[in-house]
């Protein structure tokens, strides 16, 4: 079974930062996407950042020049660096992993989730 497991979240003052990471653990054959999203209190789960397995990326508006998303294949880990940060960026972040994995005998591609890390921006 593949989990994604997060951490680095926590309470911030606005302007600081924070690095998240997503390790990915599990009879793993490859990991293709991997991204951010976010969901804060009342309101839908949003794109922040993913990574391609190449390495290319793309970004939320609200988040370019601020956040950047990395990887580490030989990990199975992707990161978030979160710079600037302002109340606007508190909630609840998700990792999410385009993964194939062996289930029981068979290969089997699923997209996985992590159950999130909380950001909290506020003075």
């Amino acid at each position: 079974q593949v989990q994604l497991v997060e951490s680095g979240g926590g309470l911030v003052q606005p302007g600081g930062s924070l690095r998240l990471s997503c390790a990915a653990s599990g009879r793993i054959s490859s990991i293709y996407g991997m991204g951010w999203y976010r969901q804060a209190p009342g309101k839908q789960r949003e794109l922040v950042a993913a990574i391609t397995s190449g390495g290319s990326t793309n970004y939320a508006d609200s988040v370019k020049g601020r956040f950047t998303i990395s990887r580490d294949n030989a990990k199975n880990t992707v990161y978030l660096q979160m710079n600037s940060l302002n109340p606007e960026d508190t909630g609840v972040y998700y990792c999410n992993a385009d993964i194939t994995s062996l289930q029981g005998r068979v290969w089997r591609r699923v997209d996985y989730w992590g159950k999130g890390t909380l950001v909290t921006v506020s003075s």
